[in-house]
């Protein structure tokens, strides 16, 4: 027998959950697929019941995958953040509400800015002025709209969390997630910001915060049973999806970078000091002592999967090789991958996708390569708002699904003119929450646990064309954005799309 931890997080689109070694290598490696609900438009949300179902499924699919391993830590993880109110026995009273994809409490978001004193006031005690990307408006949302089930409402999940709760029976929430509960957490004070927080989540016993990697507790005897895992072993606190990703790969150092490609676009940049802007995110780092300025598109791998479905759902691969022969410019066309709202830099819940450029000459491959260069133009927008707000960033580290085969990001390192590392294992973030596991029991760096395995560097032959790209991209949003608002007005007119 030897010892061997587990990581399981809980994604947009997926469960994943790994197996590892102490000392990194991967035993064994499952997934579970799931959908989210739409119920209206700009609503986005999940049930809590299936991170419980898919993470015991996972467990025991893992657990005997490797006989010989002796599962000694559990890691988690989850998207985030997400409110998911429980009652006061921790039975959720309603969906979870997931993180800036979901748009619906636009009307919250500008009444209690007014309320809290505007953008600076919140800016300076949170980190962040208050999107679509906060939890606390959401709350707000759910206290108004839907009072019956508020008032049963008495704590407050997240997917990581709520797997820690299943698990051990301990209710508690990680720095970093709260730090994106604006405005309910004092970013340098690091707790809970009561004036704040008792009006916007009145009622709610909020949860005990603790690090990333701390012990939440071990996991009981109900939970083994359902789980498959050993009884009384430790589980970490775990934290939200792309800090956990971050910590995987070992982009956590002041300089770094993290990009994560996945159903989402998420960026993590490590800095020394606060920077805060209301075109990103200040957070809390994952682990104590570290800062982030952060920043997310809403679609990005979302868009590609939209396109595989309109096209028939051919192979990824058979599109992507198309979209490679396309060529940089996808023969004259140009999308805004605004397909849900945007989140950084443009906080815009109203702006939507436009394709510009379309002929009947256009291919399956045309489109598919200007949906892959919109996302490394909105890459390009992102980093240099980091950088014009003060960040620094010496190095990039690419992870998550979209890292597989080089088409997505050569076109991104072209675009943005910038090299990404590449490391070893790309599995996302249950790798990482694997290793705050495994340092439960021994330390190991990140450095060691996951080295790099290569680096893409730009090519300087495409520079020119998507110097000139970029200019176009950057015309066309401002130029659609009073069409956008209009039609995102009529779409919420129309409500949900019948089944």
């Amino acid at each position: 027998m030897f010892a061997a931890v587990i990581g399981i997080d809980v994604g947009t689109s997926s469960t994943k959950g790994v197996l590892s070694g102490l000392n990194g290598s991967v035993l064994a490696t499952a997934t579970r697929q799931h959908d989210v609900q739409r119920p209206h438009p700009g609503h986005v949300e999940m049930a809590p019941d299936i991170w419980w179902q898919e993470f015991c499924s996972l467990g025991r699919e893992l657990t005997s995958a490797q006989p010989e391993a002796q599962v000694v830590a559990v890691g988690v993880s989850g998207m985030g953040p997400c409110v998911a109110l429980a009652d006061e026995h921790s039975a959720p009273v309603r969906p979870a509400i997931l993180y800036g994809v979901d748009t619906r409490a636009v009307d919250e978001i500008a009444e209690w800015t007014t309320k809290l004193g505007g953008d600076n006031a919140i800016i300076a005690r949170c980190g962040s002025i208050l999107t679509t990307q906060a939890a606390g408006p959401k709350i707000a949302w759910i206290a108004r709209h839907e009072q019956a089930v508020y008032t049963r409402a008495k704590r407050l999940f997240m997917p990581a969390s709520w797997l820690v709760w299943k698990l051990t029976g301990a209710y508690l929430l990680d720095h970093q997630s709260a730090s994106q509960c604006t405005p309910m957490y004092d970013i340098e004070a690091q707790t809970w910001y009561r004036p704040w927080a008792d009006q916007i989540a009145t009622g709610i016993d909020l949860p005990r915060l603790a690090w990333a990697g701390e012990i939440a507790g071990t996991v009981t005897p109900a939970a083994a049973e359902a789980s498959g895992l050993p009884a009384g072993i430790p589980v970490t606190c775990g934290t939200i999806d792309a800090w956990a990703e971050a910590l995987s790969v070992d982009a956590h150092n002041v300089g770094d970078l993290m990009l994560m490609y996945g159903t989402t676009m998420f960026f993590i940049n490590t800095v020394s000091e606060p920077v805060r802007t209301p075109a990103l995110w200040g957070t809390i780092g994952a682990l104590p002592g570290t800062r982030n300025v952060a920043g997310g598109m809403a679609t990005s791998g979302a868009i590609t999967n939209w396109l595989r479905d309109l096209f028939g759902s051919p192979g990824f691969s058979e599109l992507v090789t198309e979209a490679d022969a396309a060529g940089p410019g996808a023969h004259g066309l140009l999308m805004l991958p605004y397909f849900a709202g945007e989140r950084t830099p443009l906080m815009d819940p109203a702006a939507r996708g436009v394709l510009a450029g379309l002929t009947i000459d256009h291919t399956r491959g045309d489109l598919y390569r200007a949906a892959l260069e919109a996302t490394g133009l909105a890459v390009r927008h992102n980093i240099e708002a980091i950088e014009s707000a003060g960040g620094r960033i010496d190095r990039i580290v690419a992870v998550g699904g979209g890292t597989k085969g080089d088409v997505w990001t050569q076109i991104v390192s072209d675009i943005s003119g910038r090299p990404q590392v590449i490391p070893q294992e790309t599995i996302g973030a249950s790798y990482g929450s694997a290793w705050l596991a495994a340092n439960l029991i021994q330390p190991i760096a990140a450095s060691e646990w996951n080295p790099p395995a290569r680096v893409l560097h730009p090519r300087p032959e495409n520079a020119a064309n998507y110097e000139e790209l970029n200019d176009l991209y950057r015309q066309l949003y401002p130029a659609t954005a009073t069409v956008a608002h209009a039609l995102a007005r009529r779409q919420e007119a129309a409500g949900s799309r019948p089944e």
